[in-house]
């Protein structure tokens, strides 16, 4: 549970650690130059079919929600009782399983939109993973 970052500070972040920015807004970014990918369809399978063919990306499910959105460190569980005063009472009340990023301390939890990014990860994928089966035979 992190809430110190703006769009602003995130952009800087990711400048320093030289992380590529992924967005749709062009006009917005564009003076970003290299540090930047601009995604040009508006469908979500379309997008990632852009995304891992320019950067040529494996991704698994074991993969997935395993690295710090915020510094990339690899996450690392935590004991619930260890983030008790540091995450909203209700998601401490109906979560068991947290993650902490080692470097800047954000914690992570399985909520819904775990849930829902993960299946819509893993429907995308598989067929993107098709399409590109198909393509090549």
């Amino acid at each position: 549970y992190y809430t110190k970052d703006t769009l602003g500070t995130q952009i800087i972040q990711a400048l320093c650690d030289e992380r590529v920015i992924v967005t749709r807004k062009k006009d917005k970014i564009d003076a970003l130059g290299k540090n930047t990918f601009v995604i040009h369809s508006e469908v979500l399978r379309e997008q990632l079919k852009e995304f891992f063919k320019h950067y040529a990306l494996e991704i698994t499910q074991e993969k997935m929600f395993s690295r710090c959105t915020l510094c990339n460190e690899v996450l690392q569980a935590v004991p619930k009782e260890e983030v008790k005063n540091k995450v909203p009472p209700y998601v401490f009340a109906h979560q068991d399983f947290f993650m902490q990023c080692p470097a800047c301390k954000k914690i992570y939890w399985r909520g819904s939109h775990w849930g829902n990014v993960k299946e819509v990860f893993s429907q995308q994928l598989s067929a993107i993973s098709k399409n590109i089966i198909k393509a090549e035979d």
